[in-house]
């Protein structure tokens, strides 16, 4: 019998009790501990009997054996804690975005190497079957030479999220709104057609002037490094209410795709050469955190990817392993860097 990959999750927000859900159902995964700062009364998680910490420290302290770390807490405290976690011998799952800054991922992927653990970047848009169908679709050069690709992700985001007193919003914790809302989406760009450069950004800040520490909006133009394809990526938190969607246009020597909805999670237009388009699995709803959604609930398939590769399954690789991780860091970071150049208007 296969020993059972071990678990402990530090952070018990939404995303930290979904990782807590996706382990205790997966076979070959075992929960054996919890970690939060706040008392474990108001967390909501009395369904996992396991023992509850407080701190990380007294978790990795506590002589609890467990193989993996899987950390969901504030953004700002994803490298340090990964850091701590790979010396004291675990393996990590990351939440996104792996780290607020390239110099800080560069960091846990040295710790890493150094002490010869694995690192997961949880970026499970990859998952959802038009993902997979397109990332197939470009690889086998159906689609020929890529043109253009338009990104739009219009999503709302209001005081229902942004509370007073949280981490939502703040410039050392949360870094900013392609950071926390949509570095899933980038992620699937660079997956898809890798690298940028020529990047030419404008920002504004409509109406979260008293609730976050940075813009709301923004229109980025590039080019990409393979083959020299233009793209643009549309983005705002300020739409009224709900979610608009998030969208991926592309324009390409063959054809044209659409793949939209509010979480890129149907096709909505394609018209490719020779070409008819078989029916996709459905792809899982968004995460439903009340007043506002997420992106797509795949998290059991990013516990099954740990699953697989720590238990030596040959046929699995890492889904986003941390150098990609560091990537979509370091295209955001080369976005934000001309709001310091002056290509910006923020009010």
């Amino acid at each position: 019998m296969i020993k059972p990959v071990r678990f402990a999750v530090v952070g018990c927000g939404h995303i930290g009790k979904r990782h807590a859900e996706m382990i205790a159902r997966e076979e070959g995964a075992e929960l054996v501990a919890l970690c939060d700062i706040r008392p474990e009364l108001v967390l909501g998680i009395e369904a996992y009997k396991v023992p509850f910490f407080r701190s990380l420290d007294a978790l990795l302290e506590s002589g609890i054996p467990f193989d993996v770390l899987n950390i969901c807490v504030p953004n700002g405290l994803h490298a340090s804690m990964a850091i701590r976690a790979m010396e004291a011998g675990c393996h990590v799952v990351i939440e996104k975005p792996m780290a607020l800054s390239v110099a800080d991922a560069e960091k846990v992927i040295y710790t890493g190497l150094k002490h010869h653990r694995q690192v997961f970047c949880v970026m499970q848009n990859r998952y959802s079957p038009p993902s997979v169908w397109i990332k197939e679709m470009i690889e086998s050069g159906r689609l020929g030479q890529i043109y253009m690709v338009q990104l739009n992700c219009y999503w709302n985001r209001d005081e229902r999220y942004y509370k007073p007193g949280g981490w939502h919003g703040t410039a050392d914790l949360d870094g900013g709104t392609l950071f926390t809302q949509f570095s899933h989406f980038i992620d699937v760009m660079y997956w898809l057609f890798g690298d940028i450069t020529d990047i030419q950004a404008r920002f504004d800040d409509f109406n979260h002037h008293d609730t976050t520490a940075f813009e709301d909006s923004g229109v980025v133009h590039f080019r990409f490094t393979n083959g020299g394809g233009m793209g643009s990526l549309n983005y705002s938190t300020a739409v009224w209410d709900k979610n608009l969607e998030s969208s991926m246009l592309i324009v390409a020597e063959n054809g044209s795709v659409k793949i939209g909805g509010q979480y890129m999670n149907e096709v909505e237009y394609y018209h490719i050469r020779d070409y008819e388009m078989p029916v996709l699995p459905p792809t899982n709803p968004g995460n439903d955190y009340g007043a506002y959604k997420g992106s797509a609930q795949n998290h059991h398939l990013v516990i099954r990817n740990v699953v697989n590769v720590l238990s030596g399954n040959t046929s699995d690789t890492i889904t986003t392993n941390v150098l990609e991780g560091m990537k979509v860091v370091d295209i955001i970071e080369r976005i934000y860097a001309l709001k310091i150049s002056g290509q910006k208007i923020i009010k």
